[in-house]
């Protein structure tokens, strides 16, 4: 809805180098610290962010989604200037899954510039997705 547009808006408008302090305000689940995005919000989100962004597509109940989250969270500390890290939740939003033919999870999705990139391969540790990363985006 539009008060979630505005909502991440003024968090822009604010100084934050990307808009995730407003998709912030919900974790991906109780005991993740990153941050959740839904359907709505992904698109926007992926284009004003000045860093590439990494989605986890995850489900509750999935223990490698829970083990990759944990390494995210890493990731999400040590990149913190350089990468956004958000989950999706697909028990919840169905439409960018199905979009990008999502068919196993956990999946991540890379985006730059408001584009996706490429899928990042789904099981690893934090230093091989970083690395996974870097390589995708040239650096």
């Amino acid at each position: 809805d539009s008060s979630d547009h505005r909502r991440i808006a003024a968090v822009c408008r604010a100084g934050s180098p990307y808009p995730e302090a407003a998709v912030g305000a919900r974790q991906a689940s109780m005991s993740s610290m990153l941050q959740a995005v839904t359907d709505r919000e992904l698109d926007w989100v992926v284009e004003t962010s000045t860093a590439p962004v990494l989605v986890e597509f995850w489900k509750p109940g999935c223990g490698h989604c829970r083990a990759l989250m944990m390494e995210l969270e890493r990731l999400q500390e040590e990149m913190r200037s350089t990468l956004l890290v958000l989950a999706m939740n697909v028990d919840e939003n169905f439409q960018i899954p199905a979009e990008l033919e999502v068919s196993s999870l956990p999946a991540l999705a890379l985006y730059r510039y408001g584009e996706f990139v490429k899928f990042i391969g789904g099981l690893g540790k934090k230093d091989e997705i970083a690395q996974q990363v870097r390589f995708a985006l040239g650096r």
